[in-house]
This record gives C-alpha cells, sequence and structure tokens, in this order.
C-alpha cells in the first residue's frame, strides 16, 4: 500500500514502524522510569534514548525531503520531531540550511568555531576536557547550550529569543513537573538524553576528513576549488555495524557513502544502495569495532582536534584507530 503523500511507493510500512517506534518508545521509556520503579529504570532510560535517537534520524530524512513529497510537510514532522530530540531551541530551517551547506560546500560548514573560544577559556577547556574524560558528552552538550546563548549575543540569531525562551519555559515546567511527580525519571530522561549525544557523535566523528567551514551567515555558498565529487567522496566514511539489522540503531546511518551518492535515498534503501555502489570495495569502510575503540582512545583529545582534507586513516586491521574525528558537527545544531 502506497500513500500519495509520501515521496516513496514503498515507504508506508518502513516509515509507520520509525515513527511508531519514537512515539512508543518516548512515552513508554518515560512511563517506565516514572511508574516502574527501579526495575523498570534502566529499561526506561535505553528505550527513551532509542526513540530520541530514531527521531533525530529521521529528522536527517525530513532535512533531505526523504519522507513527503512535499517540502512543508517534512518540515512539520522536522519541526515536531526536534521537541522528541530537545533541538527545539533552534529552528529546523536553520538546521535544514546547515546540514545542505555541508553536502553543497563538502566541508563541516558552522557559524561558530568553539575552539577559540576554549583557547581563550583555558578553565572551561579544563572542565570539558576533564567531563570528557569522565565519559561525560561534554562538548556536544556546550553546543547544544549555544542554541541558548547565541541569539541573546548575535545578531544574526537574534529572531530567536522569544521562541528560546518559550521553549525553555515549557520545556522546563515539564521536567519540573517530572522531577516533582518521579525524581528517578527526571534522572533517567537526563541519561538519556546524553545516551542520544553519543550514539550521534559516535557514528558522526569520523564520517568525514572534511574542512571546518566557518561560513554560515557570511552569504559564502559553494565548495571551494577542487573540493569536486571525487574529493567528496575520499573524505567520507562509512561505518555501518556490521551487515545486520543492528544498523536499524542508527537507521543506516552508517552506510554514508551512499548516502552523500543519493542524499535523498531513504533510510531503508541504503544498504541495498551501498551493495550495488560499492561491493567488495571496502577502500571508505572503517571497522566499526575500531570505531568503538578510537572512540574512547582520543576522547579527550578530540575535543581541540580539527581534520583537514585527504589525511591519512590508515589501513588494515588497525585501519581508523589513530583517526581522532572531531566533535560538533551534529546535524542537531544549527550554529
Amino acid at each position: 500500500m502506497a500513500l500519495p503523500v509520501l515521496r516513496y511507493p514503498d515507504a508506508l510500512a518502513p516509515t509507520a514502524a520509525a515513527l511508531g517506534f519514537v512515539a512508543a518508545g518516548y512515552a513508554g521509556g518515560i512511563a517506565l522510569m516514572a511508574l516502574g520503579g527501579w526495575p523498570g529504570w534502566l529499561p526506561g532510560a535505553l528505550l527513551t534514548a532509542q526513540a530520541m535517537v530514531i527521531a533525530a534520524y529521521m529528522i536527517h530524512e525530513c532535512a533531505h525531503t526523504a519522507v513527503f513529497r512535499e517540502t512543508r510537510h517534512n518540515a512539520r514532522l522536522g519541526r515536531l520531531l526536534m521537541w522528541v530530540t530537545g533541538a527545539c531551541y533552534g529552528d529546523y530551517e536553520d538546521v535544514r540550511e546547515k546540514h545542505m551547506r555541508h553536502h553543497v560546500d563538502r566541508g563541516d560548514v558552522i557559524f561558530l568555531d568553539y575552539r577559540p573560544i576554549l583557547q581563550r577559556h583555558g578553565w572551561l577547556r579544563r572542565l570539558i576536557e576533564a567531563l570528557e574524560w569522565a565519559w561525560i558528552p561534554a562538548m556536544d552538550l556546550f553546543m547544544h547550550a549555544l542554541m541558548f546563548v547565541l541569539p541573546f549575543t548575535t545578531a544574526q540569531y537574534r529572531r530567536l529569543r522569544a521562541r528560546v525562551l518559550a521553549v525553555a519555559l515549557l520545556r522546563g515546567t515539564a521536567f519540573g513537573l517530572l522531577a516533582w511527580f518521579a525524581w528517578p525519571a527526571a534522572l533517567g530522561y537526563a541519561l538519556a538524553y546524553c545516551l542520544m549525544l553519543v550514539v550521534l557523535r559516535l557514528m558522526d566523528m569520523h564520517q568525514h576528513t572534511y574542512e571546518v567551514m566557518v561560513t554560515l551567515g557570511s552569504g559564502r555558498k559553494g565548495p571551494p576549488e577542487g573540493f569536486d565529487r571525487d574529493y567528496e567522496h575520499r573524505n567520507t566514511f562509512s561505518n555501518p555495524m556490521g551487515r545486520g539489522l543492528f544498523n536499524l540503531i542508527t537507521l543506516n546511518f552508517g552506510y554514508h557513502n551512499a548516502h552523500h551518492v543519493r542524499p535523498a535515498e531513504p533510510w531503508y534503501r541504503l544498504p541495498a544502495l551501498d551493495r550495488s555502489l560499492f561491493s567488495g570495495d571496502d577502500g571508505q569502510v572503517l571497522p566499526f569495532a575500531n570505531v568503538l575503540r578510537c572512540y574512547g582512545r582520543h576522547r579527550v583529545r578530540r575535543v581541540m582536534n580539527e581534520d583537514h582534507g585527504d589525511m591519512g586513516v590508515g589501513s588494515g586491521p588497525h585501519k581508523g584507530l589513530d583517526f581522532v574525528g572531531v566533535y560538533g558537527v551534529s546535524f542537531l545544531t544549527a550554529y
């Protein structure tokens, strides 16, 4: 059965499954933490985190107009899902613009590079590095905190001031009520949110060896000379979780080279597209076991690291183990 509103005729079942899981997992996970006592606390936190992860990757689908035929319908769903992921302080169109520029400009396109900020404020850098050492995703928490700050410090985002205040009031009240009703559930929600950030950056941190481009808001668009499709492929890496169902944890986001060849290809078709494009060619594939090891090995060093184009990532069984990667490139933040 196909629905005319959906972009692809085979999209109904996978789209309904993904969105149904988001709704049931988010509500059910919070209910488990609030009403299930301590036996339900950890399962509830994990279920809530997974619902947030699926919601985040469905926002990515919406940004590429890969869910509905019309842009406005994708935008409506994307805005709704941003409330699930906690990214609703920002504007969906800003999030989409940043991610589209990433594809078109073939770079890590941002409005603000956090590295000079940390260099100027040594105490902040030491704090973030200490928290990262303790396995807390402090760098991503800092980047999301900037969504509160920049509308009040930067003219370009001044239009978001009322939105930030209203969303903070609504979400702050909801979180306070949850903590009043069942404080373990509020604690579990915070854990789930951090787990979502960890999953997203685990996938993001090694998928490109792109240059950082501080060009959002500058009016400059388009890739620099030489940043062609061959450059894009050479500097894009896939990190699938094997070839099985584990890839559904991130809606097949690990098939990243296939995604960059056809950005509007829906998530459920990416494994087949990857096989058709790169069958037998593992040149751009990073072993996921090495990605996991590298995540922990370089978690502190990654705070200040900055990649550059065409850098080597190794080869053979140790491929990627010395690939530090970067923080701060999440598609959920618009800055």
